[in-house]
């Protein structure tokens, strides 16, 4: 009974060992593949690759590498274009990162490669313990220099081939088979675009509305005078590479008390009127050129340069392109009365918003600041201070009386709202966009909420609507208001309104 057993078991086997299903097949022959490769770059020798690839790959551990190089990039690039794309290649990394450890690693036991094959001076001190597919490091490197590289080419360029070596080393070093590195990186790169599908690049935001305007070609700025603001953010150094892609321009540099009277002179000398500066300076620049009927060429050089990054303006090669072009759009004018000079003064205007409430209490306290500590510190420092301190603010709003803590009115419809208002998609929809933030306990809470909600959202705790005008009275006199980052003082009411379509601004065609 055990012989017939035995001879029928004999021809079964034999025909098993011969039929493995396919996709097993297939898994062995990729293995072998792999290791073959795996073996080839093992006993290769690559000049210098001894001491560089080694150090490079543990220098990309937890990601070290690439927060060091987002961090460079941040404080080394003069546009916000830099930051942005340094921000997009961390977040990228986190998202590939939390892919990998939640879903790849435990999805395919893959053992290391046998270090036999490896040299031990390329080998790393020490060995990882986790599964080898996908390579982690590889997924890393790539989804940092795809989010980078989806913000900005120039910077992309840089970070790539650091990125393409790391992903080597880990082959190199033997802690992982090529086909580990390969599926790491396709993992990185999907996590970029990924997030890029629920965060869009600037370059994928849509185009703000805004009418074309007319606007005379001034090819290396014939004709254009260019006043800078000496104490604005970067506006010296930017100053120089304005005089670099503009010679024919005629450039400026003065302190901000005498703006007004530089900006008024320049305007008489030119057939365009040229700023550098933050937002305060391209304000008052703004209310000179509307008055004598101008094109206003913006070089932005402040610290945040809300409105001309609204308009696709980062870096003065973009204006330099557009004064060559004569591309120009009309954009809407803010107006608030009475103005700064109070009544019988002249009325003010504003390009990105008008505040009432903690905001210009904000404000103040960051440049009492800003000197000493830097603008960023000083802002976190000046809204701690503000948001534990501050008591709502007493006024009749359209016909309504009540405490509010913000009252916030955009020149155009914000994305969002906060000490950093967001990007408008439209700079000539001849509305305000006006939010308020409800007296109350805990303001923090208030305001993060009125941040995070929809432009027209209404609750117990904040509205937001679009009108052409409104109505403020019943206020203290002497109560701080602010206008694009400058602060003044009211008397009993305001009425604010816009001048649609009033200025002419040099700006990018395409974006």
């Amino acid at each position: 009974m055990s012989t017939a057993s035995s001879s029928t078991s004999f021809p079964f086997s034999a025909s098993c060992s011969v039929s493995l299903p396919v996709p097993a097949r297939l898994r062995g022959l990729l293995h072998s593949r792999d290791l073959a490769l795996f073996r080839s770059v093992a006993g290769r020798r690559w000049p210098g690759a001894d001491q560089v690839l080694p150090r490079l790959s543990r220098s990309a551990d937890h990601g070290l590498l690439w927060f060091g190089a987002a961090a460079g990039m941040a404080a080394l690039g003069s546009s916000a274009r830099a930051r942005r794309a340094a921000l997009r290649g961390v977040a990228s990394l986190a998202v590939a990162s939390a892919a990998i450890n939640t879903v790849g690693k435990r999805a395919v036991r893959r053992e290391r490669p046998i270090l036999d094959l490896v040299p031990v001076v390329r080998q790393l001190k020490r060995q990882p313990f986790t599964t080898s597919f996908p390579s982690g490091h590889a997924a890393s490197a790539a989804a940092f220099a795809t989010g980078v590289a989806l913000e900005s080419k120039g910077w992309g360029a840089v970070v790539a081939p650091v990125a393409v070596a790391v992903a080597a080393s880990r082959v190199y070093t033997g802690v992982h088979y090529p086909g580990d590195v390969l599926a790491g990186v396709a993992l990185g790169i999907g996590a970029a675009f990924a997030l890029r599908g629920v965060v869009p690049t600037r370059g994928q935001l849509p185009a703000p509305g805004r009418p074309p305007a007319a606007a005379a070609s001034l090819p290396a700025g014939k004709d254009l005078v260019v006043v800078v603001n000496q104490e604005s953010g970067t506006a010296t150094a930017t100053a120089s590479l304005v005089r670099e892609a503009l010679p024919l321009a005629e450039v400026v540099e003065c302190a901000p008390d005498a703006l007004p009277g530089a900006l008024v002179e320049a305007a008489g000398r030119g057939r365009a009127l040229g700023v550098c500066g933050g937002d305060g300076t391209v304000n008052l620049a703004a209310s000179v050129a509307a008055t004598h009927g101008l094109p206003l060429a913006v070089f932005p050089g402040g610290t945040l340069n809300h409105f001309a990054y609204d308009l696709g303006i980062e870096t003065v090669h973009d204006t330099a392109a557009a004064l060559a072009s004569g591309g120009a759009v009309q954009v809407d004018l803010g107006r608030f009365r009475p103005g700064p000079q109070g009544p019988g003064g002249a009325d003010g205007y504003f390009l990105n918003a008008f505040s009432l409430g903690v905001y210009p209490e904000l404000v103040r306290t960051r440049e009492r600041w800003a000197p000493r500590i830097g603008g960023w510190p000083a802002g976190v420092l000046a809204a701690f201070e503000v948001l534990r301190g501050q008591r709502p603010l007493a006024a009749e709003l359209q016909g309504k009386r009540r405490p509010l803590w913000l009252l916030f009115v955009g020149n155009g419809l914000f994305q969002r709202v906060g000490p950093a208002p967001g990007r408008r998609h439209n700079l000539a929809d001849g509305l305000l966009d006006i939010r308020a933030v409800h007296g109350g306990r805990t303001p923090g809470l208030r305001l993060l909420a009125a941040a995070v909600a929809g432009p027209l959202t209404r609750s117990p705790v904040h509205a937001a609507v679009r009108r052409h005008r409104v109505r403020i009275t019943g206020l203290v006199p002497g109560t701080p208001y602010a206008y694009d980052g400058e602060v003044a003082y009211s008397g009993t009411e305001l009425s604010i309104d816009k001048l649609p379509e009033a200025l002419t601004v040099y700006c990018p065609m395409t974006l």
